[in-house]
């Protein structure tokens, strides 16, 4: 892409934004590190940002993250309708997921010892709930929320030295997922699917409000989900016929292609009618590896009637791509490499790391460059499960019940 158009769209998505600061410097600071953000800093703190913007010192950057005026949820919604203009379907699917941040001490707002999936291990992090949108013409992050412990909600002193607001009450990572779930859906977002991983697939109060607002979900549970009227998953799953299992190629990954074999039944009728006929399903989906066959994940999903499998398998590989969003935020605009101690610094950093990565994403598609919403391009199959109900298998309840009864939860 020529530097013209790609000076023109940064220009005016800084202009779009730039009636959030209310001073002259705080938006010519803003527009410092952004471009920072965006340029070929090694380490973008605001010390390797300040000198790339030629400042003598750091200090203005670093008003701008703690003590300036300016309110971080304010770009994160003007990011959500950039995003929406730029990279927008009505296919769009919203994924959840967190990350942790390393970091050293006990001062930084929400740290302590706690498990990173980032890491692979137990560490001294904070830990970050995201949501990213991803679409055939791009994906990227469009929303956070700063994860804070009981050690941290219930020691007043510390969250008042951190600057954390005395409203904020301890939430759960589901708490908060809930929480930026609908704040997406009340964006000019175009969402018609939800995925993320099992830690928050097995929130049964979330997948009841996904269903509340009829917006469809493929979600990660664990082997021991519960699933109404047909008990566990993994029981149900391996009850399922050697035909049930079907091959699905989920793309090329950093080895090859990734292939494993899938299964997937609709569970029995559930209270979502129009007349005699229903206007959702709820399925069981399972990812088989072929190289090692005891190695099964598990999925929940909620669909529009006559969904077919391939769809809701694209929806379930579709959730890899807040990793690639993860990685290259992370990389190329320095998500993780923030030096800011208090919560509302955190904030402010996170949002302009996710603009400057939203930006990254517009450009790329604005070039051409597609890149699939999902990772899964299943081959060509029929429909799958265990008592074959027209071109597709249904899991069977053990005995019958009545349509009113929700069926996962």
């Amino acid at each position: 892409m020529r530097p013209d158009v790609w000076s023109a769209e940064l220009e005016e998505l800084l202009v779009r934004i730039g009636h959030r600061f209310g001073r002259v410097d705080l938006r010519r600071r803003m527009r410092a590190y952004a471009h920072g953000l965006l340029g070929p800093v090694g380490r973008k703190n605001s010390w390797h940002l300040a000198e790339h913007a030629g400042h003598r010192t750091p200090a203005g950057l670093q008003h701008l993250l703690s003590r300036a005026c300016w309110e971080p949820d304010e770009i994160r919604d003007d990011l959500q309708e950039y995003v929406a203009e730029r990279l927008g379907d009505p296919a769009g699917v919203l994924i959840i997921d967190d990350t942790g941040f390393i970091k050293k001490g006990t001062v930084s707002a929400g740290v302590q010892r706690q498990y990173s999936g980032t890491a692979g291990r137990t560490e001294n992090c904070q830990i970050g709930v995201f949501a990213a949108y991803a679409t055939v013409r791009g994906r990227a992050l469009v929303d956070r929320e700063l994860y804070l412990p009981k050690s941290w909600t219930c020691d007043p002193h510390r969250c008042a030295q951190a600057k954390i607001p005395d409203e904020r009450a301890f939430a759960t990572k589901g708490d908060l997922a809930k929480a930026i779930i609908m704040r997406a859906l009340a964006s000019p977002l175009p969402i018609a699917w939800v995925t993320a991983d099992s830690a928050y697939g097995q929130e049964w109060r979330l997948r009841r409000m996904l269903e509340e607002f009829g917006v469809g979900y493929v979600l990660a549970v664990p082997k021991s989900q519960h699933v109404h009227a047909v008990g566990r998953i993994d029981f149900a799953i391996a009850q399922a016929p050697a035909d049930a299992w079907e091959r699905h190629s989920c793309g090329a990954g950093a080895k090859g292609p990734r292939v494993y074999d899938r299964a997937a039944a609709r569970l029995p009728a559930i209270d979502d009618f129009d007349g005699d006929q229903p206007t959702h399903d709820r399925w069981v989906l399972a990812r088989r590896s072929l190289a090692r066959p005891d190695e099964i994940a598990y999925h929940l999903a909620y669909a529009p009637a006559a969904t077919p499998v391939a769809e809701l398998v694209r929806i379930a590989g579709t959730r890899w791509a807040i990793e690639e969003a993860f990685q290259a935020a992370k990389n190329e605009c320095g998500l993780d490499q923030y030096e800011v101690r208090r919560y509302p610094g955190w904030y402010r950093h996170i949002t302009l790391a996710m603009l400057a990565h939203a930006f990254l994403a517009a450009m790329a598609a604005a070039a051409g460059t597609k890149r699939g919403a999902a990772e899964t391009v299943p081959t060509p199959s029929h429909r799958s499960p265990w008592r074959k109900s027209g071109d597709s298998w249904q899991l069977a309840a053990p005995h019958r019940r009545t349509c009113g009864t929700p069926a996962t939860h």
